[in-house]
């Protein structure tokens, strides 16, 4: 298991039980040290996870990075993968998924 040794990430760890409960454990465990990363430092716990979340699964479970290998910008390939990161994080039991309006980023 993913030791938990200050407050912080403690509270990190309860916000992505809480956020998405039906995650496999190499999945999880993957996210939790994505939210451990120094550029997630500055947010609350609830936003580190969803934001590792929705990284992780755009990387490890759709074909963005394929996408973008073929050309596609960056604003395009989110664009295609979003329906799949939804269906992954429903399938997750997340309580909320990407909005898809292109003004908005995910």
């Amino acid at each position: 298991m993913v030791k938990t040794n200050t407050k912080r990430q403690q509270a990190q760890l309860k916000a992505l039980r809480s956020f998405i409960p039906k995650a496999n454990y190499a999945d999880f465990s993957a996210i939790v040290l994505a939210m451990r990363a120094k550029h997630m430092r500055e947010l609350t716990a609830v936003n580190a996870a969803f934001l590792a979340t929705v990284a992780h699964i755009r990387h490890e479970h759709t074909d963005y990075d394929l996408l973008r290998n073929e050309g596609y910008d960056h604003d395009s390939a989110r664009f295609f993968v979003a329906d799949n990161i939804n269906e992954i994080l429903e399938e997750w039991g997340a309580p909320r998924g990407l909005d898809n309006d292109p003004g908005t980023p995910n």
